[in-house]
């Protein structure tokens, strides 16, 4: 940990120096301003480094308490919790899904669904009954009787896990004008030895691992901006009708905007890692107290302080408010301006909007007043059957999604070595992520099977520099 640690403090050194010997260079080479913005995704976050450690890195425009703080985020982020008693880290379980946080999202970055070997590490699944009341639509998912609201594979000695998931692939083949042919593949899931019985109407829905890096200017982006995008009934009739999700906010007890999450259904970071904590490793918080067994056989009716300090809680929160954003890269290619233009035609960025700026945020000043370059609108969109989970959450159906960020979307395979994307990484590519596009996207979709092999590799050039 010492060695990451330093090597955390050695990389942010060298930004610092590097960017003080940029500010001297002459005039003669110095870039303009137009040129200098373009790849700061991140604002003053941004971090010019394209290694495997791209989402692992500090904001560089961190005080150093601010720094110090995060760097007790990032243990903490890494630590690994195990069955009580115990001196270090107890209180895992009784069911969980993963015992760290960094098991999941490796090197802060993107899960995937499982090789061949079948263990699910970085995927799982949210469970829920149907709503067949009207009364509680707009409200969180039913839980399974047994199971609650997600399907927690592994528990603690001598105690059940909940089940497992098998999942297989269709082949689903799709011609481009060429005659071109791509395969894409759907996703079959089978939930294999099940503790208790399962509903026949359950509904389940895969979610992979998202990155962690940039969230902290997400959350300081002022929800007016936000909802100003939204036009859920395409007032201005382009097909595009995203809309708000508004989920409900533990702490202020009240509903809000949902930010965080593949359905958009947090409010806010803290209590998205609280429910990390709560969900994925069986942790309590303050903010979620009771066990996440509670009311199943799996449930010890011990009732400790919480098992995840708000300190704790604190620390982890800001760790991943303050991960530095990776830099665009290749942005004077001309494929990848071309790839840019194609973008804009097809109406990408009506969705994935590539700017935005952050207003004050209280406590942290690297992220308040950045212009930033994420590439998302935080909004719901109907992405349309083949992607539909056919799970409602709060505000979002089951066929609607929030628009996922872009940026370091081409790092990917060097930080975590994969390409697979979407939801569930059923994609195992950019162009098969394209192609799943349906919904409000169908028309982009078109677009792009429409484009020449030439256009569409410049498209995915210009995806690969963000």
């Amino acid at each position: 940990m010492m060695k990451y640690l330093n090597f955390i403090l050695l990389v942010y050194l060298l930004v610092f120096i590097s960017g003080c010997e940029t500010d001297k260079k002459s005039d003669s080479i110095n870039k303009t301003k137009t040129e200098l913005t373009i790849p700061l995704a991140g604002g003053d976050t941004t971090i010019f480094d394209a290694s495997s450690h791209a989402f692992s890195i500090p904001a560089p425009n961190l005080t150093a308490a601010a720094l110090h703080k995060h760097l007790k985020g990032d243990v903490e982020f890494e630590a690994v919790f195990v069955t009580a008693p115990a001196e270090v880290n107890p209180g895992l379980g009784p069911i969980y899904n993963n015992v760290s946080c960094i098991n999941c999202h490796s090197r802060d970055g993107r899960g995937r669904p499982p090789d061949i070997d079948g263990k699910l590490v970085s995927l799982l699944f949210r469970l829920s009954l149907p709503n067949n009341n009207k009364d509680m639509d707009g409200k969180p998912p039913i839980p399974v009787p047994g199971y609650g609201t997600q399907l927690n594979n592994k528990a603690i000695y001598g105690t059940p896990a909940e089940g497992n998931v098998d999942i297989s692939y269709t082949e689903q083949p799709l011609l481009t004008s060429e005659g071109t042919k791509i395969h894409l593949r759907y996703p079959n899931y089978t939930i294999t030895d099940a503790y208790y019985p399962l509903p026949e109407d359950i509904e389940v829905s895969p979610r992979v691992a998202p990155v962690v890096f940039g969230l902290g200017l997400l959350e300081a982006i002022p929800q007016e901006n936000i909802i100003s995008n939204a036009d859920e009934s395409d007032i201005n009739a382009d097909g595009i009708s995203g809309k708000p999700n508004y989920v409900w906010d533990v702490i202020k007890k009240q509903y809000a905007l949902g930010r965080f999450g593949w359905k958009a259904n947090q409010p806010n970071l803290l209590q998205q890692v609280a429910s990390a904590y709560h969900d994925d490793m069986g942790l309590t918080t303050s903010l979620f107290q009771m066990e996440n067994s509670i009311g199943q056989s799996q449930h010890t009716n011990v009732s400790p302080s919480p098992e995840v300090s708000d300190e704790i809680l604190d620390v982890v929160t800001f760790y991943v408010q303050t991960l530095a954003v990776p830099a665009r890269r290749n942005v004077d290619d001309p494929k990848v301006i071309q790839g840019e233009q194609l973008f804009t035609q097809a109406q990408c960025d009506t969705c994935h909007i590539p700017t935005h700026r952050t207003g004050v945020f209280p406590g942290i000043p690297s992220i308040s007043n950045q212009t930033i370059h994420p590439y998302t609108d935080l909004l719901l969109h109907d992405m349309g059957p083949d992607l539909a989970d056919n799970r409602p959450d709060f505000q979002a159906s089951g066929s609607e999604w929030r628009t996922p960020p872009l940026w370091g979307i081409g790092l990917v395979r060097t930080v975590n070595g994969h390409t697979n994307f979407l939801h569930d990484g059923r994609a195992r590519n950019l162009l098969e992520a394209v192609l799943w596009h349906g919904g409000e996207a169908e028309k982009s979709r078109n677009m792009t099977l429409e484009m020449s092999q030439t256009e569409r590799d410049a498209l995915i050039a210009f995806l690969e520099s963000l």
